[in-house]
């Protein structure tokens, strides 16, 4: 049985910084799946149950962009999105982080889903 999960929680962009270091720390490690949505391209799925190593956010002026890496010891894979719009999150029935999405500047959304811990 799949529990679906509700992505509708807006994260404020002044506190994106902050979200990403505090969302790094709690679920370094916990596997991930990297999923492209694009509507003019299609779907692509970029990676698939592989651990988290950090999201790490510059904000404007200092790069403009998000880059989810994944590894355990090391980075062993890297993806950047480029001018992030939008970030929401979705959470399961108990309030678990099991969903992430990203809107860019250019209308490509990146979806990472967290398995369950």
């Amino acid at each position: 049985m799949t529990n679906k999960i509700d992505i509708n929680k807006s994260v404020p962009s002044e506190r994106w910084g902050d979200f990403f270091d505090q969302f790094s720390d709690g679920n370094r490690g916990r596997h991930i799946s990297i999923e492209i949505l694009n509507s003019e391209l299609g779907d692509a799925e970029l990676i698939q149950d592989a651990p988290l190593h950090a999201m790490v956010y510059d904000r404007p002026g200092k790069g403009d962009d998000l880059v989810i890496e994944v590894g355990k010891d090391e980075v062993t894979y890297a993806h950047t999105i480029d001018s992030p719009t939008e970030i929401l999150t979705g959470q399961d029935s108990n309030g678990v982080m099991m969903a992430v999405r990203i809107s860019d500047a250019a209308g490509t959304q990146t979806l990472i889903k967290l398995q369950a811990s």
